[in-house]
């Protein structure tokens, strides 16, 4: 795991901007603590900082190789894990190799196939090659999007990074955000290619970005396919628990300490006591890691979204597994502190304004770091097997809308209650969602005989596996990142999803309730207790001295009349939030407080160019 970025200019000499590279590759250092590496010839610098996962020694960035015709040089972040076999067939090819990691298994499979490869990848992966011999740069990301990859088109080439932090470093970068880009700031969907920043993209998942003198080229090689799913309900059962008996064994595949994210839920649970018992037939065990709150198990209170608190089951799987596990208890103090909201900001490059569960989620994976390098996580299961309760709920699957908007009112409710009247006008955001709705069905395709009801779950699913789970991983890498910690998928497999995918809804909810085949599949490995839980989101504190801190820092914010957060949000009603008396001990009441609280703190840290025109 690793961060990249580079520069093609096809008008100069790129050896003569190696401060400039410097800069845009140091502000991936985060991402990879253990080594940096630069490159450049002629029109083309790349950079890299590495996280060292295989082969500790070998794996230095950029990787050249030389041809007859040019160089063929590489920097390349994330997992490539079925990279034994791949260096198997490449081997058989006449292919030679000078170290055991997959970087170099990627670069000799991008001689052999060109920009192929990508088809051939099984992992989480963001990658550029700069191909001396065509003079072109080809940009590959992973099939979910797992990593993150950004680029901006420039008059003669191409600026790229990990993350927009390292483009924004390059003084062709222009630091400014559109009405555009705040409409998909405000609103909780995710628009394929969208970077907010104003002339950045996104590399999109299963995508490939070719540029040239001749411009720039996308490809797309991989995306949802509809197909009859023809198994009966046992087959699918064994299906899926095949599938990850086998993502698990190659995801815990690291030369460096590694651990499972445990929550106590299905998903953290089912793919924790796999990777027990694997790990267990080499007389391992597995360190697993959750995060609870002071005082919150003794003093839970259920809501319509969390109906129990997650040490219990937690503590329960990890006996039932015998993994080494161990709690991170966090306090209000440290969730509201504001260096820790200044850190997921940076890390996130924007304000996301998920508040307490961003400061936990970046405070539990720095603790998880000073014992591994590497984490599974559960995370994407509910996308996959259908485990949200918006899956569920006929309001939500009615609606001509994203289905977690109904479910969570954070599409122009909430979230912009607080912002100024002209501004909510001006952004029409009712219309930007719409439109977001229409283009995300548009392309679904159903199946010939396939009922209204299960085509309508078949695009609920299509929804969130290519719009939602986009929001979550993305989350995931740049706070795990941020620390050092390399956090890999299992549930993200594509493998999986498109095979899970495809098996009609009433499969997929066939004992009536959530991730139906997930539960079955791991039934023999899971305690009773979670295999009877119902689904709890991520966690969030219920501490009233985390809401107290809010309105304390908002009240120090009011203070300073002239800072530019009040361009964007209205002072009067960020001051009735701040002394409002009655509780804000949920995640919905505080909300306001802390999209304020960040999109202070980014203005400060960036000081965008935001245009209202």
């Amino acid at each position: 795991m690793c961060g990249i970025t580079g520069w093609v200019s096809f008008d100069r000499d790129l050896r003569a901007e190696t401060a400039t590279l410097d800069a845009m590759t140091e502000t991936m250092a985060c991402r990879g603590p253990d080594d940096r590496g630069t490159w450049a010839e002629g029109p083309a610098a790349l950079g890299h900082r590495r996280l060292a996962i295989i082969d500790l020694p070998g794996g230095r960035q950029p990787m050249t190789a030389d041809t007859p015709r040019g160089t063929v040089a590489l920097v390349y972040s994330g997992e490539a894990y079925n990279f034994t076999e791949l260096r198997g067939e490449l081997g058989q090819r006449g292919h030679r190799f000078t170290t055991d990691s997959d970087t170099e298994v990627v670069l000799r499979g991008y001689l052999e196939w060109g920009e192929a490869v990508a088809e051939r990848l099984n992992g989480m992966y963001a990658f550029a090659v700069w191909d001396g011999r065509a003079d072109k740069l080809v940009m590959i990301r992973d099939r979910m999007g797992i990593k993150p990859f950004y680029y901006a088109p420039t008059s003669d080439g191409v600026l790229f990074g990990s993350e927009p932090k390292a483009v924004l470093a390059n003084p062709l970068a222009r630091r400014r955000v559109t009405l555009d880009g705040l409409r998909e700031l405000f609103t909780m969907i995710k628009t394929p290619g969208h970077a907010v920043w104003d002339g950045m993209r996104e590399v999109e998942p299963g995508t490939v970005v070719t540029v040239d003198r001749q411009g720039l080229r996308t490809r797309r090689y991989w995306e949802l396919e509809t197909l009859p799913h023809t198994d009966d309900r046992d087959t699918t059962v064994a299906t899926v628990r095949s599938l990850l008996d086998d993502i698990v064994r190659r995801q815990l595949v690291a030369d460096v300490p590694r651990c499972t994210l445990l929550s106590g839920g299905l998903d953290s649970s089912a793919m924790t006591a796999i990777a027990a018992r694997q790990l267990a037939e080499h007389g391992e065990k597995v360190r697993s890691f959750a995060v609870d709150f002071v005082g919150q198990t003794e003093n839970f209170v259920a809501d319509e979204l969390r109906g129990t608190p997650d040490t219990p089951f937690v503590h329960d799987v990890a006996r039932s597994a015998g993994t080494d596990h161990q709690d991170i208890v966090l306090d209000s103090q440290a969730l509201a502190d504001p260096e820790v909201r200044a850190r997921t900001v940076r890390a996130r490059d924007l304000p996301m304004g998920f508040g307490d569960m961003d400061a936990s989620l970046y405070l539990l994976f720095r603790a998880i770091r000073e014992h591994s390098t590497v984490a599974l996580s559960g995370e994407s299961a509910d996308e996959v097997f259908g485990g949200y309760l918006q899956f569920f709920d006929e309001e939500a699957r009615n609606a001509d809308t994203f289905p977690w908007l109904v479910r969570s009112g954070r599409d122009f409710g909430e979230d912009a209650d607080l912002l100024r009247p002209e501004l909510t006008k001006e952004l029409d955001l009712p219309s930007y969602v719409a439109d977001g709705y229409r283009a995300a069905v548009s392309g679904v395709r159903r199946l010939d005989g396939e009922s209204d009801f299960e085509y309508r779950m078949r695009r609920i699913c299509h929804l969130h596996l290519t719009r939602f789970v986009r929001i979550l991983l993305d989350r995931k890498d740049r706070a795990s990142m941020a620390v050092g910690l390399e956090v890999r998928v299992p549930f993200c497999d594509h493998r999986l999803v498109g095979y899970v995918y495809n098996a009609p809804w009433s499969l997929k909810s066939f004992d009536g309730r959530e991730k139906s085949l997930l539960r079955e599949a791991t039934a023999d490995v899971l305690p009773r207790s979670v295999y009877d839980r119902v689904k709890s989101p991520y966690p969030s504190t219920q501490d009233p001295k985390y809401a107290a801190a809010l309105q304390e820092q908002t009240r120090e914010l009011l203070s300073r009349p002239d800072h530019p957060v009040f361009g964007l949000v209205d002072r009067y009603r960020v001051r009735r939030a701040a002394e409002r008396d009655t509780p804000m001990n949920t995640q919905a009441a505080r909300r306001g407080l802390e999209r304020t609280l960040d999109l202070a703190v980014w203005l400060d840290l960036y000081r965008p160019e935001i245009s209202l025109r």
